[in-house]
């Protein structure tokens, strides 16, 4: 009995063993869900456009903004992620969309027709696009423009509704952006513009544009919001995902109430839900309105305190604008000065032409007057005196070579003045550690502003340090600097019995260059901003308000510093303070 026991135990032992190893064998060779691919652990990169309020823009700050932007930070800081923004035109970040160097587009119209490019994330916002014109223009519709140029932003929505309405017969002209279509417009170059309403009226605001304006109707509404390469279903979860928490949380509604105002209010309310409401109202009525006055007042303040804090943003808003005015000012003025240094360095190399042959002719022909002089010597004691160029030649023949030595001189001279205006107009960007004498600079300056000096005074005096010790520098630099105070100098001055001083001087650790002059002065408030860019008291007889700026970099760059002292109406005294070479 025991023997048939252990054989129907070792039978069972058997059975249950074979069924393990088919089952773990089965369990292997199973063929397993492919798993998804993880998420980068780089941060996420987003395309951006740098000019869309109030969905994604630039601050002054260089600081990304929007309701795009706060959303995409909202979206990573739920799901544990980092963001980074890259602003790229429309077509460029369609393409880095495709190549995986951008994994998310944060701004995306869904017209609602087949896409192959994009996956879209649920929409959290709808856009309307407009039709824009001139104040003065008579369209009312895109029928209207028949034959007529508009303005689309390249890539973009407006563009392909166009090219697919041939029939409207309508040539569309893209730019980079919704706001050179603006500018555009407004200057009367196109005849309409395509473009969305919302960032259109701000846009406006802040060019300050009030000539156009879009028809009433918008042309139509687009979903609009977060867009993915098609195909990556990783990552369109993470930002549906993303977008779902925001909502649950309330964390949507304040994004968007703080960019766009507040939500509609949700359709469809139960009666349950009003009978609750109700209850909840009727319940502290009573109370509620013994608490009025007491309310009024906490509202008066908030209103007061809240107004002063609008008055404090427009106040700022209006100081942003006008820097930035006077920033394109600043630009534009740097810009002619380039151009004005390209045309001098020209001009001084047309001049140097002609003087070269006049350097190389002139010898030649005093070394031919000294061979003509005697036969022309003895033709006089010959046959008595006679004309040349139409003068006797008795006047003439010692006229002639203080003539020609005089021009000899003057064309070398043309020739120090051009070398030295090509030094000055040439970038150097030589270190500025060799020695340098101060007094050879102020020396080669003068040649240049010689002229204006004769013509601004009668009173110039050099009083220049003989025992001035070598500097550390860049020698054509602070020959700028000498130059500008000269001529800064000269046009101080009223009257030519006013005098200029040019001196300079050795200090206990330092080396000075004075220029000192007898004009109209400063006033007191205008001397902390002399070296500004830009500022000058003398704009309307040319000046440009850079000579004193560039000097003082270039004093700083030196190790050293310009300083001004004056009296209005009894002069100006100039310092440039130089530390000795160690």
């Amino acid at each position: 009995m025991i023997d048939k026991v252990n054989f129907y135990l070792q039978d069972a032992l058997m059975t249950v063993s074979c069924n393990l190893i088919f089952a773990l064998l089965a369990m292997l060779c199973w063929p397993l869900p492919a798993l998804a691919d993880p998420l980068p652990l780089r941060p996420l990169v987003i395309g951006c456009n740098p000019d869309f309020p109030p969905y994604e823009f630039v601050m002054l700050s260089g600081e990304p903004a929007g309701l795009n932007v706060d959303l995409s930070r909202a979206i990573a800081e739920v799901m544990g992620v980092e963001v980074e923004f890259r602003y790229v035109p429309w077509d460029e970040a369609r393409r880095q969309l495709a190549a995986g160097r951008l994994d998310i587009l944060e701004g995306v119209s869904d017209s609602g027709a087949g896409n192959t490019e994009f996956d879209f994330a649920p929409p959290h916002s709808q856009i309307y696009q407009a039709l824009w014109v001139r104040n003065d223009a008579r369209y009312h519709a895109l029928s209207d423009l028949s034959g007529q140029q508009v303005l689309v932003v390249r890539g973009r929505e407006m563009q392909h509704f166009l090219a697919q309405r041939p029939e409207l017969r309508i040539e569309s002209i893209a730019v980079d952006s919704l706001e050179d279509a603006l500018r555009l417009l407004a200057i009367g170059r196109y005849a309409a513009a395509l473009g969305a309403k919302l960032p259109g009226e701000y846009l406006l605001g802040r060019l300050q544009v009030e000539s156009l304006r879009p028809i009433a109707r918008p042309l139509l509404a687009e979903e609009y919001g977060f867009a993915v390469k098609k195909g990556n279903k990783e990552m369109l979860a993470l930002v549906t995902e993303g977008l779902a928490l925001l909502k649950q949380s309330g964390q949507y509604r304040q994004i968007y109430n703080k960019w766009l105002g507040p939500l509609p209010a949700p359709e469809g309310i139960s009666r349950s839900h009003i009978i609750r409401l109700g209850g909840m109202i009727l319940g502290p009525l009573l109370l509620a309105m013994t608490l009025v006055l007491l309310w009024s007042w906490t509202l008066k303040r908030q209103v007061r305190r809240r107004t002063a804090d609008l008055k404090l943003e427009v106040a700022e808003r209006e100081r942003a604008m006008g820097e930035l005015e006077r920033h394109q000012q600043q630009l534009i003025q740097a810009d002619k000065m380039t151009s004005l240094g390209v045309l001098v360095s020209g001009v001084a190399h047309e001049i140097n032409n002609p003087n070269a042959l006049l350097l190389l002719n002139l010898p030649q022909l005093q070394r031919a007057w000294v061979d003509i002089a005697p036969l022309l010597d003895e033709r006089l004691e010959d046959r008595g005196d006679f004309s040349v160029g139409r003068l006797p030649y008795s006047q003439m023949r010692s006229e002639i070579p203080e003539m020609l030595g005089e021009m000899q001189a003057s064309a070398g001279r043309i020739k120090r003045i051009v070398v030295d205006l090509k030094d000055f107009a040439r970038r150097d960007d030589s270190p500025v550690s060799t020695l340098v004498d101060l007094n050879q600079v102020v020396e080669a300056a003068l040649r240049l502003v010689e002229n204006p000096l004769k013509n601004a005074t009668d009173h110039f005096s050099l009083q220049l340090d003989k025992s001035l010790p070598l500097i550390g520098g860049n020698g054509q630099r602070i020959e700028q600097v000498v130059i500008n105070l000269l001529l800064n100098a000269c046009q101080a001055l009223n009257d030519p019995a006013q005098p200029i001083v040019l001196r300079t001087l050795m200090g206990t650790e330092e080396v000075r260059l004075e220029v000192e002059d007898g004009g109209c002065g400063v006033a007191p408030e205008h001397l902390a901003q002399l070296t500004d860019p830009f500022f000058t008291t003398r704009r309307e007889s040319g000046g440009t308000g850079l000579g004193l700026s560039v000097s003082a970099g270039i004093a700083h760059e030196h190790g050293g510093r310009l300083e001004f002292s004056s009296t209005p109406g009894q002069g100006t005294l100039a310092r440039l303070i130089l530390p000795r070479k160690s």
